[in-house]
């Protein structure tokens, strides 16, 4: 059913991730845009346009085209996008012209934030483009039985959103999305930091400490880390020594959020539904699901188990390169 034609894109805020069913995942870029501001022209993309965020002359921008998991900007992700393409075809050898697409979309999304995603899309020779909502991309990713009569309960947490759905019979039956995720994360800890120790950081250097330091709301051993940024009283470098029990704390608000989004879907949840999610738990996928504590944290907040995909950063991609397949198997059912 798969062939080379045919691509499965996890568009996220974060990383644009391109799979296929022969090859796995073919590429995996933070979904960064590098511009020179004075001809518009695209100097660089993906990892090596993040390299360049807040290292840049005045007349680059290094710039995330994809706020909150859906377009921003609509030129600068259709070029990412073609960019990609170009380099996912000479990498893995195989040729894409015009392929059917699945791309996954946040729940929340609009008719209209849909539309501008399928155009970008169509806009580097896509022949048809199939949206799927993310909960499901990423509980067929993560292997889960979603189109059996029971409750698969997964949670998302990317860059941009954190997405919480109950999934049944291959449709979503609770769902709720919340635009906060790993990048609200990195904007906390630079605020934090800015408010406690006068000192400015880049989002780089908030991600970094976030990854090694970041805790969710669990006792822990007390680490800490050196932090270099610039004084804003001197203007000059400075370093600082900071705790992560300092991290968890400008934490908290992002992730009482992404709690609040969990609990309210299982409020939500048909009571015939209740029970599969008490035995079978929930599963986590995205990045976020690698903060540390996260699953213990979570655990003891909603009372039922908690697993974390086998591979959470790659479960939405690797869902929407099997969804094809999927949707046809639920549309047989269906007739």
């Amino acid at each position: 059913m798969f062939s080379n034609g045919e691509i499965g894109i996890d568009l996220g805020t974060a990383n644009i991730l391109f799979y296929t069913k022969n090859k796995g995942i073919i590429l995996n870029e933070p979904a960064v845009v590098a511009v020179d501001i004075r001809t518009n022209e695209v100097v660089a993309v993906g990892s090596e346009a993040k390299e360049m965020i807040g290292k840049t002359p005045r007349h680059i921008a290094a710039v995330r085209p994809l706020k909150d998991g859906v377009i921003a900007d609509f030129d600068m992700t259709a070029q990412m996008l073609q960019h990609f393409l170009k380099k996912v075809s000479k990498k893995a050898g195989i040729s894409l012209r015009k392929p059917d697409v699945v791309v996954c979309a946040p729940s929340g999304s609009t008719s209209v934030e849909k539309r501008a995603i399928e155009n970008a899309v169509k806009s580097f020779g896509a022949k048809e483009v199939h949206i799927i909502e993310e909960t499901v991309a990423a509980a067929i990713g993560a292997d889960l039985p979603v189109a059996e009569p029971s409750a698969s309960m997964i949670v998302d947490i990317g860059g941009g959103t954190s997405e919480v759905g109950i999934i049944s019979f291959g449709g979503v039956v609770a769902s709720r999305s919340a635009r906060i995720g790993g990048d609200q994360m990195d904007e906390e800890i630079m605020q934090y930091i800015k408010k406690q120790y006068n000192i400015l950081i880049g989002s780089s250097t908030a991600e970094k400490v976030k990854i090694e330091i970041g805790y969710a709301l669990v006792d822990h051993d007390e680490v800490t880390l050196e932090v270099r940024g610039r004084d804003l009283v001197s203007g000059l470098p400075k370093v600082v020594t900071i705790s992560s029990k300092e991290i968890q704390k400008a934490l908290r608000e992002v992730l009482e959020s992404i709690l609040h989004a969990i609990t309210e879907t299982l409020e939500n949840c048909p009571p015939e539904l209740s029970g599969d999610i008490v035995d079978r738990g929930i599963t986590l996928t995205g990045g976020g699901a690698l903060l540390k504590g996260m699953k213990a944290w979570l655990e003891t907040e909603v009372q039922v188990p908690v697993h974390v995909s086998p591979n959470p950063l790659e479960a939405a991609a690797i869902g929407t390169g099997k969804s094809l397949k999927m949707i046809q198997k639920l549309q047989k059912k269906a007739r």
